[in-house]
């Protein structure tokens, strides 16, 4: 067996890079009886054009499906499109929920925008902790720290259509050549150019992941009390306030509320937006109360097939049958 990476998925076809070979390659069956979903950056044991074996990953992304990745970059345009701090905030709660290390871009600085515009991002999002860089794709400006901040890492590029995350990588590597597109006047908005994820060499030590873009994002998979966890200004008073679940919004003793002037307004107001998605989700959770059971385990560091509870008690059943049976032929 050959261990490799996966960096590209084609209908049932699977591209694997092992050292410096490519491969095509198909699933087993019992990975697909698994239900196990193979993604663009696993790493997998393969053989004889197959699929055995996955490995665990250490992270991943649900949309788009990528795993096993360093670092993800959030792209921004401060202007055309005008720059959405709702839709911003969005990507870096989704990156804190998957613990993965966040980085922002704001690109196109060429372009006028509002005077105090920068000054504002750093302000709010440099005491937050990230590491921010201004570019210009069209302009070459901010290109070489852009470069420095992929070395060594698997990137993913996240960002609404039309910031320019095709034109970055082209800008870093003009041998790339990713389609791009312009941002419609009417709607103030780009179109996707790529139409699946793919892992691509910018260079010896940096790859980057091409996807189709994160749409559709909504925090309506979690409960509400834990939306708190994905605003890095808000963990100081966890476990503070004078309620364990306390929202933060208009309760007694709550210590959020308490310190309202150290969150940024445009913050805070992401945070009600992401609450009540969240509130959604625990709307279906308590009326469905549906509990999915997986159908697979890791035994000696590889996935194997689990048995579910119903045809565990269909097995017992029929030992039973056989033990009682076998008695019966005793008295006999």
């Amino acid at each position: 067996m050959v261990k490799g990476q996966i960096y590209k998925i084609h209908s049932d076809f699977y591209y694997i890079v092992s050292g410096a070979e490519f491969f095509e390659c198909k699933a087993r069956e019992i990975l697909k009886k698994q239900k196990e979903k193979i993604l663009v950056g696993d790493f997998v044991e393969f053989g004889d054009g197959y699929i055995e074996n996955i490995y665990p990953r250490k992270n991943f992304i649900a949309r788009p499906s990528v795993a096993n990745i360093d670092q993800i970059i959030i792209v921004s345009a401060l202007k055309e499109p005008d720059l959405n701090l709702l839709q911003l905030n969005r990507y870096i709660a989704l990156a804190k929920y998957y613990q993965i290390p966040t980085l922002l871009c704001f690109n196109k600085e060429d372009l006028q925008h509002e005077k105090n515009l920068e000054k504002d991002i750093v302000k709010i999002y440099k005491n937050l902790g990230f590491k921010i860089v201004f570019t210009s794709a069209k302009e070459k400006i901010g290109i070489e720290k852009f470069r420095e901040l992929l070395e060594d890492k698997i990137s993913v590029l996240c960002g609404n259509s039309g910031v320019g995350k095709s034109s970055l990588i082209n800008a870093v590597n003009p041998d790339v050549n990713l389609r791009t597109k312009e941002v419609s006047e009417k709607l103030q908005r780009g179109t996707h150019t790529t139409r699946h994820c793919e892992i691509i060499n910018l260079n010896e030590t940096s790859r980057i992941v091409d996807t189709p873009g994160f749409s559709n994002v909504k925090f309506d998979f979690i409960m509400p009390q834990d939306v708190a966890l994905l605003f890095e200004e808000m963990l100081p008073y966890q476990g503070q306030c004078k309620y364990g679940d306390c929202l933060h919004i208009n309760e007694d003793g709550c210590a959020v509320l308490e310190n309202f002037e150290k969150i940024d307004d445009t913050r805070y107001e992401s945070y009600l937006a992401f609450v009540e998605e969240a509130k959604e989700y625990k709307k279906r959770i308590t009326y469905e109360g549906k509990k999915k059971e997986t159908t697979k385990k890791v035994v000696h560091n590889k996935f194997v097939a689990k048995i579910s509870e119903r045809k565990r008690q269909v097995a017992r059943n029929n030992l039973k049958r056989l033990a009682y049976k076998e008695l019966d032929g005793e008295k006999d």
